[in-house]
C-alpha cells in the first residue's frame, strides 16, 4: 500500500513527531503542506497538523481545498493542547466534500502556547510523549486493516 502523509507542524513540532511515528508504522512518504503531489500515486493519504482555533492548519486546508479525492482512503490526524478527535471534523468534513473515503482519524495532546496560552506559559507541556506516540503507532496499524 503506497501512502503519502501531508504535514503542517509548525512551533513546536509536535505533529510532525506524530506524522514520523504513523509514517513508519506505514512505511509512508512525508511531505510538508505546501509540496505538490499527485493523489492518484498514493492507495492511501493522511493529513495533519496542530489545531489552531479549533481548526488545522490553513496551510493543509488549502492544500485539501485544490485536491480531488473520489474514493480516495484518507486519515486526519492532529494535536493540540486539549487533543480532542472533534478537532478533526472540519478537515473530515472538507475531504468528504472533495469525494474522500475517511479512514481514520487520530488526535493527541501536544505542547500548545498559541494564543493566550503563551501567557500562562502553554499547556500539556511534554506532549507527544511516549504514550501518546504508542497511540499513534497503535492507529496507524488499525489503517491498515482499514486500507485492505
Amino acid at each position: 500500500m503506497k501512502t503519502l502523509i501531508v504535514c503542517a507542524s509548525y512551533h513546536h513540532g509536535n505533529t510532525q513527531k506524530v506524522a514520523e511515528r504513523i509514517g513508519a508504522v506505514l512505511n509512508a512518504t512525508l511531505i510538508k503542506a505546501g509540496t505538490g503531489f499527485n493523489a492518484d500515486e498514493y492507495d492511501l493519504i493522511g493529513f495533519g497538523s496542530g489545531i489552531y482555533f479549533r481548526r488545522h492548519h490553513r496551510t493543509l486546508t488549502e492544500v485539501v481545498a485544490k485536491l480531488n479525492l473520489k474514493n480516495k482512503g484518507v486519515f486526519v490526524f492532529s494535536t493540540s493542547g486539549l487533543g480532542l478527535a472533534l478537532s478533526n471534523r472540519r478537515l473530515i468534513k472538507l475531504l468528504k466534500e472533495k469525494g474522500a473515503r475517511i479512514i481514520g482519524s487520530f488526535a493527541c495532546r501536544g505542547f500548545d502556547t498559541v494564543g493566550p496560552l503563551k501567557l500562562i506559559g502553554g499547556i500539556a507541556r511534554n506532549h507527544p510523549n511516549d504514550k501518546d506516540l504508542k497511540k499513534a503507532e497503535a492507529f496507524a496499524l488499525g489503517l491498515i486493516d482499514k486500507n485492505l
